[in-house]
């Protein structure tokens, strides 16, 4: 893999590191342990330890710690030493920062209706999406955001969470995605997710895809 690649290049194609990355976020969300440690083995092969352990990082996000926590310990037996780095955090004036750009990044013009929305639910929803999600994860530069998208489309589409589902496939659109990409990612869950889950997903995909600007 070249050093651009490691460091979390923008995504322009699809390759196999970047689709083995993708499945990978589908098994860490729905799989069995055994099926967790097939795929990680598989991944480690091609996809920078790097991009691994940022997308275990931010599982916990869509997939619920435990699964986070069952993941990395797999992965610990497969790269002992922690790769991802642990710069010292910044203050939660720079997350919110950091955290809103994100958001809005992959909202697009939904953004101020989602964050309405949103503190509608719970203002401490509101807060944590942004400061914790959005600012503390998923703005990590250590893997750019087209791929941490299309890993979240992998891992809604897997748990069947259609309406965040959705939102990521415009996000992965909206920060620059190419729909060829986009659709290669879906394929490559064929074998992964139930068919339906699939076929639901690819549906979904179809009309955003679709849709007139």
């Amino acid at each position: 893999m070249s050093s651009s690649a490691a460091t979390g290049a923008t995504l322009s194609r699809m390759d196999d590191a970047t689709r083995s990355l993708v499945r990978l976020s589908a098994v860490l969300a729905s799989g069995s342990e055994a099926e967790v440690r097939g795929e990680l083995q598989r991944a480690a092969k091609i996809t920078s330890p790097e991009w691994i352990e940022e997308l275990l990082l931010q599982t916990y996000l869509f997939a619920g710690f435990p699964r986070a926590l069952n993941g990395m310990r797999e992965w610990r037996r497969l790269s002992p030493r922690p790769t991802a780095a642990s710069e010292p955090e910044a203050d939660a004036r720079r997350l919110r920062e950091l955290g809103e750009a994100t958001c809005a990044r992959v909202y697009g013009s939904m953004y101020d209706r989602l964050r309405q929305n949103i503190r509608d639910l719970h203002p401490l929803l509101d807060d944590w999406m942004i400061v914790e999600g959005y600012g503390k994860v998923l703005s990590r530069p250590a893997l750019d955001l087209g791929r941490r998208e299309l890993c979240i489309v992998a891992a809604c589409a897997a748990t069947a969470q259609d309406r965040q589902l959705q939102s990521h496939l415009h996000g992965a659109r909206n920060v620059g995605v190419p729909e060829s990409v986009v659709a290669e990612a879906l394929d490559s869950l064929r074998d992964i997710i139930a068919d339906e889950l699939l076929s639901r997903a690819v549906r979904m995909w179809d009309r955003i895809r679709n849709d007139v600007h």
